[in-house]
């Protein structure tokens, strides 16, 4: 652990940091000077981002070794977050995907999917909330998918769980509207990761021009946050289209108020 004195920004904290999207985070947030709390599976590589980042940017990095799907991981986390007053900042990075078909995709994969991408992102967000509320401050990131908006062949159970994560942060952020934490959900396409290994796909077979660097998504979605974004999408070029999504499924919400069925279905009283 350096001895830098703490960080007047606090700390954030990025699950899923050993690699890809979480690795670019930990290094641009350290370079703002934030002090950092690491957290994913593997010792050897976070320690490793922990003592380069430690000593190019002179910031405290903790590491915490956890895996968020399973219950005792998951638990070790939500206590260490939940006892720290000095997290201001919480990107809930960590994720898995599938491409194996619903007919054939197993129980344990599922279970996997949810408890990941859903139940820690949702028990980490838990976590450190009270302390946000209570000093009226703080910022979650929760990284999310541009398959979240619609169904997607290739990854129906993922795409859902990113569905989810878009739900949850606009639900949340309607619920914190009277205060000052802000909220952004992030939406990357195809993005230069070991998500893909997962996957058994390879880079290589989604062609040219598709697939963006995690350097680059990483740093459209810090500018997105500091311009004050709620759904980031760093490839989507005609940001009217993610405006016209968020103000479409409100409208759509609220056309729903209404105890009489539509009169499209021919239902008479």
């Amino acid at each position: 652990m350096s001895q830098a004195k703490p960080s007047t920004l606090g700390t954030a904290v990025i699950t899923g940091a050993s690699s890809g999207i979480g690795k670019v985070y930990a290094d641009r947030l350290a370079a703002r000077g934030y002090d950092l709390l690491l957290v994913a599976r593997r010792r050897d590589r976070l320690q490793a981002i922990a003592d380069d980042l430690q000593a190019r940017f002179s910031v405290k990095v903790g590491v915490l070794v956890a895996d968020l799907a399973q219950p005792s991981g998951l638990s070790e986390t939500m206590q260490k977050l939940s006892s720290d007053p000095a997290i201001t900042l919480l990107v809930n990075n960590a994720g898995t995907s599938s491409v194996v078909p619903v007919s054939q995709v197993s129980l344990d994969t599922i279970t996997n999917l949810v408890a990941l991408n859903v139940t820690a992102l949702t028990a980490l967000t838990r976590a450190v909330l009270p302390h946000f509320l209570e000093r009226n401050s703080g910022t979650i990131v929760n990284i999310g998918s541009v398959v979240g908006f619609s169904g997607y062949p290739w990854v129906p159970i993922y795409g859902a769980t990113k569905a989810y994560v878009l739900n949850f942060t606009q639900g949340l952020k309607q619920q914190l509207a009277e205060t000052a934490i802000r909220l952004q959900f992030v939406a990357p396409a195809a993005t230069v990761s070991e998500i893909w290994d997962t996957m058994g796909v390879p880079l290589s077979s989604l062609g040219a021009g598709v697939v963006m660097t995690t350097e680059d998504c990483v740093d459209a979605a810090l500018t997105g946050l500091d311009n004050g974004e709620f759904i980031t999408a760093p490839s989507v070029h005609d940001n009217s289209l993610v405006q016209e999504f968020e103000k479409t499924s409100s409208a759509l919400l609220a056309a729903t108020q209404n105890d009489q069925p539509a009169p499209r279905y021919g239902i008479r009283k």
